[in-house]
C-alpha cells in the first residue's frame, strides 16, 4: 500500500466520478450541440453564398444589357450625327446655290441697269449732237418741221 496505490484508488475513482455524473454524455452533447451550431452556420453560410452567386450573375446580366443599351444608344446618336451632318451640308448647299443665283441676277440686273444707262447716255448725246449740227445747218421753218417730226418719233420709240 504505497502512493502508488492509492494514486492509481484516486484516478480509478476520479474516473468513476466523471463516468456517474455523466460528463463524457454532456461533453459528447456539447460538442454535438457546437458541430450541429457549425453545421447550420456552414448551411447559411453556403445558403447566402448561392443567394450572393445568384446576385452576381443577375448583376452581371444587368450589366451585359445596359452595355448594350449604351452601345446602342451610342450607334444612335452616331447615326443621328451622320444624318444631321448630311442635312447641314444639304442645307448649306442649297443656300450657297440660292446665293449664287440671287448675286447672278443681281448682276444681270446691274448688267441690264448699265447697259440701258450707256444707250440713254449714248441717246442723249446724239440728240444733242444732232440738234447742235441741226441749229448750225438747218433753220427757220424746215428746222420747225424737223424738229417736230423728231419729238414725235422719240415718242413713238419711248412709247
Amino acid at each position: 500500500m504505497d502512493a502508488t496505490f492509492w494514486a492509481l484508488v484516486g484516478l480509478i475513482l476520479f474516473f468513476a466520478l466523471i463516468i456517474y455524473l455523466k460528463v463524457p454524455g454532456k461533453i459528447g452533447g456539447s460538442l454535438d450541440n457546437r458541430a450541429d451550431g457549425i453545421r447550420k452556420e456552414l448551411e447559411e453560410a453556403r445558403k447566402m453564398r448561392e443567394e450572393a452567386q445568384a446576385l452576381l450573375s443577375e448583376y452581371q446580366r444587368k450589366r451585359h444589357e445596359a452595355e448594350g443599351e449604351a452601345e446602342a444608344i451610342i450607334a444612335e446618336a452616331n447615326a443621328e450625327a451622320e444624318r444631321l451632318t448630311v442635312a447641314t451640308n444639304q442645307a448649306l448647299e442649297e443656300m450657297i446655290t440660292r446665293r449664287t443665283k440671287a448675286a447672278e441676277v443681281k448682276i444681270a440686273q446691274a448688267e441690264t441697269q448699265a447697259i440701258a444707262e450707256v444707250r440713254a447716255k449714248a441717246a442723249d448725246i446724239a440728240v444733242a449732237a444732232a440738234e447742235e449740227i441741226l441749229s448750225s445747218k438747218v433753220k427757220d421753218k424746215v428746222a420747225d418741221d424737223i424738229l417736230s417730226k423728231s419729238i414725235d418719233q422719240v415718242k413713238e420709240r419711248l412709247n
